[in-house]
């Protein structure tokens, strides 16, 4: 009963073969990373020079503090708001009234077709540029919020609409209201349902931020666009920046894992036992 019905148990020669392959693809994978190193030491890209800034307290805290710390903000805000805005806008596209339906739609499907970096572009002369009442700090956010919440609004519809439509028929048998039955019945288990895409929203939310150097917006890219225009770094800088956001995204991915775990009700399977009396008195 431990084996997995979808497939036969992999034989001697077959675990030899994946052996290899795995062995085959490890070395693929050093020959590559050498060459990359190769390449970088022969530009001088490795040179202590170029790396410095990386290991000198000052530089360090300005990277991570005015850098790191401002993206994760703007991301914060925006992934908070977008939530917000997208939950509203996919439970009014799923309302039975024409005039709240479809303003919804339109919304949706206007800020979907926006590139961002256009839409940050946008916001930024018309709120930010002269006596503007925002900050470049905000009209990345809002650009984020209003992008994101249209995205995340189809997740949220269909994660709703996903949710098996005989629990909502029973709900109104019961003489719920369509309200108590989006708020009781549909929407906590659609949570679960678009949690990975609400995740995967987020990700995105938090790399677009890079996109606000465009406006001189603070942020991470925009500390790191000052460190290589000093040292001529670029590479180096690319390589620091991206490894912070591989690691923000990887925290965030965890937190996410944790939460859906929890939501979900998920533990570990018990152990099964082994033995000749293992499966007795089960069927």
């Amino acid at each position: 009963m431990s084996g997995n019905v979808l497939f036969d148990a992999p034989g001697p020669r077959t675990i030899a073969r994946h052996r290899v392959y795995t062995g085959i693809t490890l070395l693929a994978i050093l020959g590559l990373v050498l060459l990359i190193v190769g390449k970088l030491n022969e530009t001088g890209q490795l040179e202590y020079a170029k790396w410095e800034p990386f290991v000198t307290p000052d530089y360090v805290r300005v990277l991570l503090v005015d850098g790191l710390l401002k993206t994760l903000e703007m991301a914060f805000f925006a992934i908070i708001f977008a939530v917000v805005v997208g939950l509203a806008l996919g439970v009014g596209k799923l309302s039975e009234h024409r005039w709240i339906r479809l303003p919804s739609f339109l919304v949706v499907e206007f800020f979907r077709a926006i590139p961002v970096l256009l839409l940050m572009i946008f916001i930024f002369y018309m709120l930010s540029v002269g006596d503007g009442p925002l900050s470049s700090f905000w009209c990345v956010v809002l650009a984020l919020t209003l992008y994101n919440g249209s995205v995340l609004a189809e997740v949220f519809r269909a994660g709703v609409n996903a949710v098996p439509h005989g629990q909502v028929e029973a709900a109104y048998a019961l003489g719920l209201r369509k309200t108590q039955v989006m708020t009781i019945i549909q929407l906590p288990q659609a949570v679960k349902i678009m949690l990975p895409a609400v995740v995967s929203q987020c990700v995105v939310a938090l790399k677009d931020t890079t996109l606000g150097v465009y406006i001189l917006a603070p942020g991470l890219t925009f500390i790191s666009k000052q460190i290589y225009l000093q040292f001529f770094n670029q590479v180096p800088t690319a390589i620091v920046v991206a490894a912070l956001f591989i690691a923000c995204n990887l925290i965030l991915t965890w937190i996410a894992h944790m939460l859906q775990r929890r939501l979900t009700g998920e533990k570990s399977a018990p152990a099964v036992p082994t033995g000749d009396g293992a499966g007795a008195g089960t069927f």
